[in-house]
Order: C-alpha cells, then structure tokens, then sequence
C-alpha cells in the first residue's frame, strides 16, 4: 500500500495531551467562574437549521452559505454547522419561554465552525465561552457580565495594565444620530465608519468621514467631540443631558465603586449593528504585540422575540480559546501544567503481581490517578518518561518495597525522594 501523509484540515488544531491539558486548564477557569456567580451549563446540537442564521442575521441563504459550513441532509434539509451559540441559546429559550425561571443565567462552551481564512486569533474551528442572562433589567445584567468578564481575565492571569474593558452604549449612539437628523441609511453609514475606524488608514477614514457629513461643521464638530470623549463627563452637552448618558454613567460609576480599574469608556466600540440594542463591550489585550479583542458582548433584547416568542431582555458575551490562550502567551502568564496522573508506578522487573495490591490501594483512593510501567527498562529511562509527559511523582516499587511496605515516592521537579507507607504517600499528595 502507498503511503500517504495526511495533515489536519485546515484551519483546525491536533490536540496533543499537552495541548488538551490548556485547554482544559482554561475550560476550568471559565466554569468555576461562571458558575461562582450562578449560571448553569448547557448545550445542544452542532447542527442547526440553516433558516436560524438567516433570521439573526437578516442575509440571503446563498452569503450564509459562504461564510458557514453548510449540508442539505437526505431529506432535503439546509443544515449548517453552528458558528456561533447566541442563536441557539436564544431558540431554546424561546422553546420552553413560559417554563423558564428568570432570570435564567446559562452559559455554555461549544465547538464552532465557521470558513474562513485563518488568521492569529481567528481559526475556522475554536471553542468559545458563552454567557448569556435572560429575563434581568439590560444595566444590572451588564454590570454582572462585566464582573464575570473581568474575573475570567484575572483567573488567566491578568494584572493591571494587560487589558481594559471598554464599553459603550448604542442607544447613545442611536441619540447622537437623531440629533444629527440622519435618516436610517446615514445612520448607519456612521455606525460602520466609526466601528471600522482604526483598522483603516487616516485618510481613508478622513474622505469617507467628509463624503458623510457633507461640508456641514456642525455635524462634524458634534461627531468628532463625541469620538474624542473618554468618559461620560467628555461627552457633547447635547448628549450628556440625556437618559442615555445617565445610564452610561450609572453604569461605569457601578464599576469604579466595585474596584473595576479597566473598564473605560469607549465611543469607537460599535459591535453587530443588527441585534445589539443597548450596552456593547469588549475586552482588550494591551500587549503592544497582540493588541486586539478578546472577548465581547452585549446586550440583544430582540432576538427571542424573533423566534417567535415573547420579547425578553437578554445580555451576553463570547470568549474563544484561540483569544484567550494567545493573551496568557502573549502577556506572560502561561502556567506551568502537570500531567493529570498523580505517580508514575515504576515496577521493578519481577515485581508486577506482587504490587497489583498497591496500585489498587492507591486508585481506590480519593482522587489519586496512577499510571503503570512496567515495561522492567532501567529505572533512569522510566523515570525520564514520566519526567517529560510532566508527571510530578514517580513511585518506585520492587520485591523489597512490596516486601516492607516502604515505597520510594521521587519528586520529578525538585529530585527529592521520600521513604513512606502507601497511607502517608495518598495523604501527602492530597
């Protein structure tokens, strides 16, 4: 037979154990998160019907299928791969929208697709943390996600000055446009300029900022004053003597009386025109070197509502694994990971019948996971093995130790080595 090499498709990562052990070490810091502050897990099927993109997204089937891993399954059905969760969590909220208990606080980590060309930070399979509160007024609902956003950052790591939270409102945004008079088209014209403003060169956005004002200084000078505001008090005075403004206000004034240094405001933070409706927020990496987004969310009061039930006020946030491992390796703050296996039970040539009884004692114990070798290669070449698959404790067992009762537990990081029974042994590791 010839051979053939076959790599990942891609856009996709292999999982090595050293790679699942990341994974996983950032899967844990986000549900011990979420769940400290009361959300609950959930999940649902990677395939979904394809009419449940275009009803988010308000796009002919034929852009969605571009963008989307898509299949017409043997009954005819257009299905897609799911590249995102909010459309399912809020179609199955929809489904059972008399039964919940409110506020229902969910969160859920699925796989997704999505085609496209990979990138850093953006591949076309990731994981990704989902937060979502259903049912809660949109302020205090926000003021929670942002809590356990900041909190997610901290548990990767995160000290002061290696991200910011930056926030902004669209129902302010949406009171600077009625101000200025813009019709709906103009409206949002304004919207994508300003949400595309520092990924474009000055005079790009200088030509397209001109074409949309058309020559009228007043316009421009509310517009530019209103981008150059860093905080509520910085705002036009058209602006701050508004509802709008005061919840802004209230909002950031909630996080700086709760110790939230890295919230900022921030006008140029826009996020999808099509279902947010209130706050909107992002949560930056301010490593010079890989300074982008990382998380990000909002609220979206009316996408229940388009399924068909009753309208629900909703906030919610997304955080890949892609993101959130390129900020701890960017910023520094990769942990040092041991192998889930607590010893490393090395069998001396002659012995493997005798030490079944141990190895049983000890896996019978709480929480103790031991892996065997009993391969009777010198012990220097057993105990290098467990050394590089990063198995903190190596166990040396042969006729004299089963005999005694007395094992040699080695300690791979610091080359210490300790005589004890199997009790003491199972007691020091927990």
């Amino acid at each position: 037979m010839a051979k053939v090499k076959v790599q990942n498709y891609k856009g996709t990562r292999d999982f090595y154990p050293e790679d699942k052990r990341l994974q996983k070490y950032v899967f844990n810091i986000w549900r011990s998160v979420c769940e400290r502050y009361g959300y609950e897990e959930v999940d649902a099927p990677m395939l979904e019907p394809l009419e449940l993109y275009q009803m988010k997204n308000g796009a002919n089937p034929d852009m969605i299928k571009d963008e989307l891993y898509a299949l017409t399954d043997k009954s005819g059905r257009d299905l897609v791969v799911r590249p995102e969760m909010t459309p399912t969590v809020s179609r199955m909220v929809a489904a059972r929208r008399q039964e919940l208990q409110y506020p229902a606080r969910w969160y859920s980590i699925p796989n997704l697709w999505r085609y496209e060309r990979p990138q850093k930070g953006r591949l076309r399979e990731h994981w990704q943390l989902n937060v979502d509160i259903f049912g809660q007024d949109g302020l205090q609902a926000v003021f929670e996600l942002l809590q356990i956003a900041n909190d997610i950052v901290v548990g990767l790591g995160a000290e002061t000055g290696m991200y910011t939270i930056r926030i902004n409102s669209r129902k302010l945004v949406n009171k600077l446009c009625e101000l200025l008079r813009l019709c709906e088209p103009e409206a949002s014209a304004l919207m994508q300029l300003i949400d595309k403003k520092a990924k474009m060169p000055i005079e790009e956005y200088d030509q397209k900022f001109n074409e949309l004002v058309d020559g009228d200084a007043a316009m421009k000078s509310l517009i530019n004053e209103f981008l150059a505001a860093t905080s509520y008090d910085e705002l036009p005075e058209e602006l701050r003597n508004t509802d709008e403004a005061a919840e802004l206000r209230q909002l950031l004034d909630s996080c700086s009386d709760n110790m939230m240094e890295s919230v900022v405001y921030d006008p140029l933070i826009m996020r999808g025109f099509d279902y947010y409706t209130g706050f909107v927020f992002e949560v930056f990496n301010e490593d010079l070197e890989n300074n982008r987004a990382m998380l990000g969310g909002g609220e979206y009061d009316g996408l229940v509502g388009a399924m068909g039930a009753e309208p629900l006020p909703t906030a919610g946030f997304g955080m890949g694994d892609v993101t959130a491992i390129d900020f701890m390796q960017s910023q520094g703050t990769l942990p040092e990971l041991w192998n889930e296996t607590d010893i490393y039970f090395v069998v001396l040539e002659g012995s493997l019948e005798a030490a079944q009884a141990a190895i049983r004692k000890l896996r019978q114990g709480p929480r103790i996971n031991v892996a065997v070798d009993s391969t009777y290669r010198k012990l220097s070449k057993c105990l290098e093995s467990a050394d590089k698959r990063k198995i903190r404790y190596a166990l040396i067992c042969g006729e004299n130790e089963v005999k005694s009762g007395q094992y040699q537990l080695k300690d791979l990081k610091t080359g210490e080595t300790f005589t004890m029974d199997l009790d003491k042994i199972a007691q020091a590791l927990r």
